[in-house]
């Protein structure tokens, strides 16, 4: 059983251009991914990173070498989304023989986490930022406290939606049902890659029959 936590950010002005600015790198990374996926047909989370790791740490040494997975995981999970969904107009069953199109990440794009780039200790949040480790109090109800605790951590996204708060988003699952149903491949570094549907999608997007394009990405159709 999935389960969400929505915790918008109370961030000072200065706090907030921090955020925006590790946005705005997160999406350039995601960006300069996007060719290699597009050229290789190669969305794989782990075949990805192997391809594309040491480039990208060298062209963007200051987001952070985990922060550079983080990358790779949200391309490879939006690639799923907008090449794998059987309701996308870009499914590779539609495509056929045709290039694939090329992914553009709107400078807004969520932000994933992991344990490495985010924890929270004693109502403490600590989370990533391009200079350095930026810290909220959080005054979380027992419940949700206890999810931390009872369940395994799944997804954490930092969106933003038009002038608003920042939002982390915490998506929970059994972990016993999530070591059943993920790939051997994507159970890695305690973070599961699930399946993409309207009630686990956290990106700000809606997902589902109607609708199987992230709106934080462009596609490009190929000449």
């Amino acid at each position: 059983m999935n389960s969400v936590i929505r915790i918008p950010l109370n961030a000072t002005p200065e706090q907030s251009a921090r955020l925006q600015a590790l946005q705005f790198a997160f999406a350039q990374v995601c960006n300069a991914m996007s060719p290699i996926v597009q050229q290789t047909r190669c969305w794989n989370r782990v075949a990805l990173h192997h391809m594309v790791y040491k480039p990208l740490r060298a062209r963007f040494p200051a987001l952070g070498s985990q922060m550079v997975c983080n990358a790779i995981y949200s391309v490879s999970r939006t690639s799923r989304l907008v090449f794998q969904h059987p309701a996308s107009p870009f499914n590779l069953a539609r495509l056929g023989d045709k290039p694939l199109p090329l992914l553009r990440f709107a400078e807004n794009c969520p932000v994933y986490f992991d344990r490495h780039t985010l924890s929270i200790k004693a109502g403490q949040l600590s989370m990533y930022t391009l200079d350095g480790r930026m810290r909220f109090e959080l005054a979380l109800q027992p419940t949700d406290e206890a999810k931390f605790h009872q369940l395994k951590l799944n997804e954490i996204v930092l969106t933003r939606r038009a002038e608003g708060p920042f939002e982390l988003s915490f998506s929970f699952v059994d972990a016993a049902a999530a070591d059943l149903t993920a790939a051997p491949e994507e159970q890695t570094d305690g973070v599961v890659t699930p399946a993409i549907t309207q009630e686990t999608d956290l990106s700000g997007s809606v997902v589902g029959a109607g609708m199987a394009i992230p709106a934080y990405v462009m596609v490009e159709d190929s000449v």
